[in-house]
């Protein structure tokens, strides 16, 4: 390891010598790993490398790739106890939470693998022909679904893992039949090379094109890599300004691309009458070390309570203050990440309407990050303050006693797109929650009843997804089987002889899986 070079069509390549520093998270002492900027030429290389491996890559077939996935998750797993401590030292993450995120990443290429033997990603559909059908007649037309092309991944700061070089968007990408260009997050560039090493460990084994998987690090080089021409498609999760600043570029190109963002959401919790009169303090106590977990640093932290004023909300208020002081302090990912989190901490308490009504112990050394807790004035709801949905990234959260029901859901109407919205009820309160429902799913990608929302299981039923700002485009997730829909598009096969079609498409149904023929689900044969 410690190479510092780009990964380019199977090999290691640098222009410029080592100066990017890999640092350590809790001491701002480097590490000692030492990487190379990318150069613009270099992000052409990789681009290019992947645009040649799609024309063979994207043929294999989804047994070969479930192999493949299967392979790179071994060779994850045979970097032992050194991932986690490199990890650690680069994100300040406790070792036991990144093991946990070590087995989400294998169970998730794993899973995928499963996804691609099972066949329904096909998506294969098929009308015969009826050559006697009156008016007119019908043609043969068959559909299935191909992957668009090489794809851009941006690592995420918070998960070095299950959100980075093998993470979720590389995964999906990779299980679609496109190759995928890397851009390291700078934060992590020693885990990510790491995992780069063994997913190129695994292309070899599982004789893959070599510019399957192409990872290049430093900054100022997104935009390039947005902007290349063989990029088909990006997946970024990140902050609602980069994340919009790329998005553009996508859009803006000679050829638009879809660019696919997890940006900025404050995940509203909303508790109702009957459950906070019947266990407010235990929800206040639960509430707070959720938004407190991991230092604040999910994108599904609770970052918004609403409830409705009475006596039980006061004290449920006072309950909260109680167990945010008691809050200790953690490391946060980078000095950046906390020099962010205390500056937005700074514009809360400068910004009329808001009060800051109780802190977490205080910060023992340097790279930690202390818990606040903030009051908000229900004016500031209703008028959809933009400091309510832009989400500061940290362990903090904000509470608002609406003064009624009908405030209560004006508040979260003016509420701008969410990743998860949740429901604190017992069953006195559902009956009074089916208009509250309804309108929580217009504005969230996932919906919880009595849970919270810093768990995202990796399933083929989850969504991390939502409407703008949460992400880019709601009709996608990054998270789950369903996020490989983002990397793959349909074609349409007309009156094509059947030693041409593709096997999902062919009468006798070769790879026995489930197709839509002539409006029917069926593994029939035709």
């Amino acid at each position: 390891m410690n190479n510092g070079k780009q990964f380019i069509n199977g090999e290691r390549v640098a222009s410029n010598s080592p100066s990017l520093q890999s640092i350590n998270a809790t001491t701002y002492e480097p590490t000692g790993y030492k990487f190379s900027q990318a150069t613009v030429e270099e992000v052409d290389k990789a681009a290019f490398a992947a645009r040649i491996a799609f024309d063979t890559y994207h043929k294999t077939s989804h047994e070969q790739r479930a192999k493949f996935l299967e392979q790179i998750a071994i060779e994850i797993e045979s970097l032992g106890s050194n991932l986690q401590e490199v990890a650690s030292a680069e994100t300040g993450l406790p070792i036991a939470r990144l093991q946990g995120e070590t087995a989400r990443v294998t169970g998730q290429l794993r899973l995928f693998a499963d996804l691609l033997r099972r066949g329904d990603t096909y998506g294969a559909r098929i009308d015969v022909a009826l050559p006697n059908r009156k008016p007119l007649p019908r043609v043969d037309l068959r559909q299935y679904k191909i992957g668009v092309g090489p794809v851009a991944v941006f690592g995420a700061s918070n998960f070095p893992l299950a959100f980075s070089t093998a993470g979720g968007d590389t995964v999906a990408a990779l299980a679609a039949g496109c190759p995928v260009v890397f851009k390291a997050h700078s934060g992590h560039m020693a885990t990510a090379e790491l995992i780069g090493e063994a997913i190129e460990r695994a292309i070899a084994l599982c004789n893959m094109p070599k510019g399957t998987f192409n990872m290049v690090f430093g900054g100022k080089i997104g935009a390039d890599l947005v902007k290349h021409p063989a990029i088909q498609a990006a997946g970024f999760t990140g902050s609602l300004e980069g994340g919009m600043a790329l998005f553009n570029l996508a859009q803006n190109r000679s050829q638009p691309i879809p660019f696919f963002a997890e940006m900025s959401s404050v995940n509203p919790v909303i508790i109702l009458p009957s459950a906070l009169k019947n266990r407010g303090e235990k929800i206040a106590q639960e509430l707070v070390a959720s938004f407190n977990m991991g230092s604040g640093q999910f994108c599904t932290k609770p970052g918004l309570i609403l409830l409705i004023e009475s006596e039980e909300a006061n004290q449920f208020i006072e309950n909260m203050k109680l167990h945010t002081e008691k809050s200790v302090s953690q490391v946060m990912l980078n000095e950046g990440t906390l020099k962010s989190y205390n500056e937005g901490v700074r514009k809360l308490q400068s910004t009329k309407g808001f009060t800051l009504i109780a802190s977490g112990q205080s910060a023992d050394i340097v790279s930690k990050g202390q818990t606040n807790l903030f009051q908000a004035d229900e004016s500031l709801l209703l008028s959809g303050n933009e400091n309510l949905q832009h989400e500061v990234f940290g362990a903090m959260s904000i509470i608002i006693p609406t003064s009624s029901e009908k405030n209560l859901l004006k508040g979260i109407e003016a509420l701008g797109g969410q990743l998860t919205a949740t429901i604190i009820a017992d069953e006195e309160d559902f009956s009074k929650s089916d208009e509250l429902l309804s309108l929580l799913s217009r504005k969230a990608g996932r919906v919880l009843f009595n849970g919270y929302p810093t768990g995202v299981e990796v399933s083929d039923a989850m969504v991390h997804g939502g409407p703008f700002p949460a992400t880019s485009d709601a009709r996608g997730t990054s998270v789950g089987t369903a996020s490989i829909e983002r990397f793959l598009r349909p074609v349409c096969y007309q009156n094509t002889p059947q030693s041409l079609l593709p096997e999902a498409l062919k009468d006798e149904n070769p790879l026995n899986i489930n197709r839509l023929i002539n409006g029917n689900i069926t593994k029939d044969k035709i």
